[in-house]
């Protein structure tokens, strides 16, 4: 493909599903799959997805059989996520003439399944505050979310409005390591690297701290401060090269998003001289139209729960084998 001289968030979001799926780490995913099984008795399941994007990972949800009598709310601060979401889970109910529930609400139904969805463009904060005391979710989704915001904050947050005994599945979070193969200048290429880093480390929202290029492995630690207990952890490393045939699917827009996004964080850094940068952009985008560039991103999966309760992951012993092993 052409290099793009326009980038599309929500493309990207779409381009870099097919290396979720292969991604995701299998045993956090078989372990969230066999615990739902013990939630089947909270009938309809409530799910919160917080950061949902353009709905994948309840496509991922729906695909796998995970999901039988659920109520899901998807929320995500961009609406233009939120109007591709819609589009894209349609054909899981029936298309545009789909059947709706109140206010609008998408269905998802069939012989074993009925998944009442719901979305909203909405920040996250706002939507906690709103819901304090009205709401008691069962399972909350963050996928790729929390790398993104301050962890002391907002995991007490949102283990506050989760029931005793519910779930969380926090896949894809960043921990401290981006490669990009083959190396041009290793001096200049761990000086950007670590650059990139710490722009995570100092970013700031609304001029609070949202960020950590460290926050898989903190994720240990402020689980447990906030009150949750971790069930399973795992590498989800993104790990992408080119094959006979070139990248797979629409993952060569995914690898030019990815450098143009360190373009943007980096222009103008005063610890890089202007043009040796521009020069280096422009020879990672060139290997990736060469069909050269390998990308690999450090990530880890956390599947837990809140309140304890009969759901300990010491009982595992007791809990069914997953019907769905293959799909993630």
């Amino acid at each position: 493909m052409a290099i793009p001289t326009d980038y599309s968030f929500t493309r990207y979001l779409a381009a870099k599903k097919s290396l979720d799926d292969r991604s995701l780490n299998r045993h956090v995913w078989e372990s969230l799959s066999r615990m739902l099984l013990n939630l089947k008795g909270r009938s309809p399941l409530r799910v919160l997805e917080v950061g949902c994007g353009i709905g994948t990972m309840l496509e991922r949800l729906l695909e796998g059989e995970l999901l039988q009598e659920a109520a899901y709310t998807g929320i995500d601060a961009q609406a233009e996520n939120i109007i591709a979401a819609q589009e894209r889970l349609n054909r899981y109910g029936g298309g545009k003439d789909a059947p709706r529930g109140e206010a609008g609400h998408l269905v998802i139904q069939s012989p074993s399944r009925h998944v009442l969805v719901e979305l909203e463009a909405m920040d996250l904060f706002h939507f906690l505050a709103r819901e304090q005391g009205r709401s008691a979710w069962d399972l909350v989704i963050a996928h790729a979310f929390l790398d993104l915001v301050d962890l002391p904050t907002t995991l007490p947050l949102l283990f506050s409005q989760m029931d005793k005994g519910g779930l969380f599945y926090f896949p894809q979070n960043f921990d401290g390591l981006t490669i990009l193969e083959p190396r041009m200048e290793p001096e200049l290429d761990r000086q950007i690297e670590a650059l990139y880093h710490r722009t995570m480390d100092e970013r700031l929202v609304k001029g609070k701290a949202s960020g950590d290029s460290l926050t898989g492995r903190r994720l240990f630690r402020q689980i447990k401060t906030a009150g949750g207990e971790v069930l399973a952890a795992g590498s989800a490393d993104w790990v992408v090269f080119p094959g006979r045939g070139g990248y797979p699917g629409d993952e060569a827009y995914f690898l030019h998003f990815i450098i143009e996004t360190i373009h943007q964080a980096l222009r103008g850094h005063p610890l890089l001289e202007a043009k040796r940068f521009h020069d280096w952009v422009k020879q990672r985008h060139d290997q990736i139209e060469g069909r050269e560039l390998i990308y690999i991103a450090h990530q880890l999966d956390f599947l837990g729960i809140v309140g304890g309760g009969k759901l300990a992951f010491s009982q595992s012993k007791d809990i069914p084998e997953t019907r769905q092993q293959d799909r993630v």
